[in-house]
């Protein structure tokens, strides 16, 4: 909101209290923001330093570059981590020491930071030193990333650094609860044209990094050497020793950070030519690099070794610091988006290779289709699976002209059961390796077992890959950075817990807070300065609503959203389950608050936003029904049967009533008479609401996620949506062979003998075969059919439902018929797969 429109509101306000003879709480704009400046918690200005090239100058024309001052606004980091630190909010979710956790079989149990062996070499380190022995082990952690605010013009470039508290735990950084801060705003070089490609700018563009990030960190070093004294979360006073952690970046700011040419690897020393080869000649450190610096010139060190000798990291005046050891990998920038930068795009290339630039495009086409089709009220492309929470429409198939990480994302979900049939075996295994590995290495809670499943799906990857080498896509093999990064990833987890908290898909969430919504709410003119202001006053209001909290100032409102009238909804006349019947997306990324043009990638769930993060403490997976109940349905229960075309509904409800009282349905003197009740009431809902724990997912601070089942005879004014759910089966079994496979087609309620009874009428799916699919690794499920050949229905109660699930249909080697549409997909195949990669949570469970 605009200042002016914030005046205009407090006149409004002002005005209707003239009656009471009562004020508004700011008289305007400028007293509203005069009053959160003088808010003295959370308060670290802002401050700037000039960084400039300091070489010889050429003779004849200087390059506009080496006469530029570039200014750098920074923010105290003694300021900022004492902020961090004595975070009151944070409490009861910081690890004050390392520690191993064990699982009874011995099993060692990785999650966050403080539990791998890296926080452990640091407190030994800090142990064997008598004046830091006892302090307890403070690391911050670093992130730079560029990000463009304005799509239109390109030229809006901000280059920010952020920090967090690395004993936080990960699913407090990844919640968005102020756990993540702007450091600083560095500068971006910029230069004519003639010069961008010059060895003296990409010489200075990298010591302008290193010399800028020393110059913000100097405030901290003596607090990394000598212990000072912060009362922490618990609201105990500890001796704290600060120390520098793992860097949150993506490749190339990785390489910038350990002075690696780009193409080499920042951890091991393989040749660019041939990365997989340094996984047997061991890592590189900061000793390493020195010493090779003193033997060697800059050229043997830049051509041999993929050293930059002319630029010193900013970890080597730090103690306890070595920027190769704190270089974590990234998972959305090397294991997500190469999915569609590589393994797709090698499946393309096959295709052209094997049938022509013609009969690729043909094959593509069909791959296309299968998660493409028109929207039937909009005459747009929807995916032809059945919608799903997060499910992304893909209105130009693959050819997006911005690919981000959430649309690498929802391609995984639905990309296999595409591509089944189509190619061959190899290239369809390959995919499910590189799937399995990527859902593997997200769980937020790694262990032994975890670990050597991801190293097996990874080898079977790199196994099923030299397919796409024999094949001729890639004579040259796989030395490519973010391919041989992934053989880095179990060792990285075993250092600094799960990649899940040090993933860089959190700075890119932060980028929208801190860079873009601040631009937006500037003038345009001079904006960095007023971005500056509206992320200090942020930062104001966050820790003013924790003192206020903490002295019992605000009302203690449940975070959780799981209060009692949720989770005894079934005990009430009308259900109260959710507010509202609305759908949800999957988690923000900086790019998607760009604008975006008509062809690209957009939420199926993009009308409402509900479904998702629910914050509160880990509970057990329930489900209620809506809120409302649906109009302009019969109320009895033998006249709904006739209005849906289920005229057995009532023998169905018979049926469910005499099992509910133990009674042996299959006993033919059971009076089945007694629990029939024609006239009975009833209420319909067209959407139930399932909450489960989910932490791998979008989800809460105590990983509780929520997603709304459907079943509605029109949905957004289109065809009609009966999703699909799981039904448990057998609690004792593991994986998909506990649970069955059902179609909604009926969410209703009713009472019978004083006891309320939430229900759904569903259709079944029985396994087709024993286990998954050898090639796709999911699970394949075929509709159930009577002797007349009609989809029998049962009613079950709502609380065997489970959550909802994806069922995609099986194509086979055929093509889609012209015209096909989402809607059709439930009712047109005689098979489906279970959808196993629609999310992480189906994945850990769905084997």
């Amino acid at each position: 909101m605009s200042q002016g429109h914030v005046t205009k509101l407090m006149d409004l306000w002002a005005a209707s209290l003239v009656p009471f003879g009562a004020e508004p709480p700011f008289a305007n704009a400028d007293d509203m923001l005069a009053t959160i400046d003088a808010i003295p918690h959370g308060d670290a200005p802002w401050y700037c330093f000039e960084v400039g090239y300091e070489g010889q100058l050429p003779d004849g024309d200087v390059p506009s570059w080496m006469t530029e001052r570039y200014r750098v606004w920074a923010r105290d980091i003694r300021v900022i981590m004492d902020i961090l630190v004595e975070n009151e909010d944070f409490d009861g979710e910081v690890d004050y020491a390392p520690y191993s956790e064990v699982k009874a079989d011995g099993s060692r149990v990785l999650t966050n930071l403080m539990s791998g062996n890296w926080a452990w070499r640091q407190a030994d380190k800090i142990a064997e030193d008598p004046t830091t022995h006892g302090a307890m082990f403070a690391p911050f952690l670093l992130a730079s990333d560029k990000t463009t605010v304005s799509v239109a013009t390109g030229q809006n470039e901000y280059y920010p650094l952020y920090i967090s508290f690395g004993n936080i735990h990960n699913n407090v950084r990844r919640a968005h609860r102020n756990a993540v801060h702007v450091l600083a705003f560095l500068a971006i070089a910029k230069c004519d044209k003639k010069d961008k490609d010059s060895n003296a700018f990409r010489a200075f563009k990298r010591q302008l990094y290193h010399t800028s990030v020393s110059t913000i960190l100097e405030p901290i070093q003596p607090a990394m050497k000598v212990p000072v004294v912060k009362r922490c979360p618990d609201s105990h006073f500890r001796r704290v020793i600060y120390g520098v952690g793992p860097n949150m970046n993506d490749y190339p700011e990785q390489a910038l950070a350990a002075c690696v040419v780009e193409g080499w690897c920042p951890i091991c020393l393989g040749n660019h030519n041939d990365l997989d080869s340094g996984l047997t000649q061991g890592r590189r450190t900061e000793e390493l690099r020195e010493a090779l610096v003193a033997a060697l010139d800059s050229k043997t060190l830049w051509t041999d070794y993929g050293i930059v000798a002319s630029v010193i990291p900013y970890t080597n005046s730090l103690p306890r610091a070595d920027i190769h050891e704190l270089l974590s990998g990234d998972i959305l920038h090397q294991i997500i988006k190469p999915f569609k930068d590589h393994v797709v795009d090698w499946i393309v290339d096959w295709l052209t290779l094997e049938y022509g630039e013609a009969g690729a495009s043909v094959v593509l086409t069909e791959i296309d289709k299968r998660f493409l089709n028109r929207l039937h009220m909009h005459a747009r492309s929807l995916a032809v699976v059945p919608p799903f929470t997060g499910l992304r429409r893909f209105r130009q198939g693959r050819n997006f002209k911005q690919w981000t990480g959430d649309d690498s994302k929802a391609l995984m979900k639905i990309f296999l059961p595409a591509i089944h049939g189509l190619v061959p075996a190899d290239l369809t295994q390959m995919v499910r390796a590189y799937l399995d590995y990527t859902y593997l290495v997200r769980h937020p809670i790694q262990d032994d077992d975890t670990l050597a499943r991801s190293d097996a799906a990874l080898a079977e990857y790199h196994e099923r890959r030299e397919f796409v080498r024999t094949a001729g896509v890639r004579p040259d093999g796989f030395s490519i950075p973010r391919q041989h990064s992934h053989n880095h990833t179990t060792r990285h987890t075993r250092n600094f817990g799960a990649l899940h908290g040090l993933c860089t898909s959190i700075t890119e969430n932060k980028h929208i807070k801190a860079v873009k919504e601040p631009w937006r709410r500037s003038n345009r003119y001079e904006a960095l300065g007023q971005m500056l202001l509206t992320n200090q006053r942020l930062d104001k209001l966050a820790a003013a609503r924790i003192d206020f909290e903490s002295r019992g100032m605000l009302q203690d409102q449940e975070r959780d959203g799981l209060g009692e009238h949720e989770a005894q909804a079934g005990a009430e006349a009308v259900p109260q389950a959710a507010d509202g019947d609305v759908d949800g997306g999957d988690d923000a990324e900086d790019d998607r608050l760009h604008a975006q043009d008509e062809d690209e990638g957009l939420d199926l769930g993009e009308e409402a936003e509900e479904d998702g993060i629910v914050d509160g403490p880990a509970i057990d997976a329930f489900v209620v029904l809506a809120r409302r109940p649906a109009t302009g349905y019969p109320r009895t229960l033998d006249a709904l049967g006739g209005h849906i075309g289920q005229p057995k509904l009532t023998a169905c409800v018979a049926n469910f009533l005499a099992a509910q009282y133990g009674e042996d349905l299959d006993d033919p003197y059971t009076d089945l008479e007694a629990y029939v009740r024609p006239n009975m009431h009833v209420h319909v809902f067209h959407s139930a609401v399932a909450t489960y724990h989910a932490p791998g997912d979008p989800s809460g601070i105590g990983g509780m996620r929520r997603e709304h089942i459907r079943a509605t005879p029109s949905w957004h004014n289109g065809p009609a949506r009966y999703d699909c759910a799981y039904v448990t089966k057998n609690p004792m079994a593991a994986g998909f062979r506990g649970l069955y496979a059902v179609r909604i087609r009926l969410f209703f309620s009713f009472k019978f003998q004083s006891v309320l009874y939430p229900c759904a009428l569903v259709e079944w799916f029985e396994p087709h075969g024993d286990g998954p699919d050898e090639d796709t690794g999911m699970w394949v499920v075929t509709p159930e059919f009577d002797d007349d050949g009609c989809r029998p229905c049962e009613v079950i109660h709502l609380d065997t439902i489970y959550r909802s699930a994806h069922l995609i249909g099986v194509y086979g080697d055929g093509f889609l018929p012209p015209g096909f549409l989402a809607s059709d997909s439930l009712d047109a195949f005689q098979a489906f797969w279970v959808g196993k990669w629609i999310d992480y949570h189906a994945h850990e469970h769905m084997y």
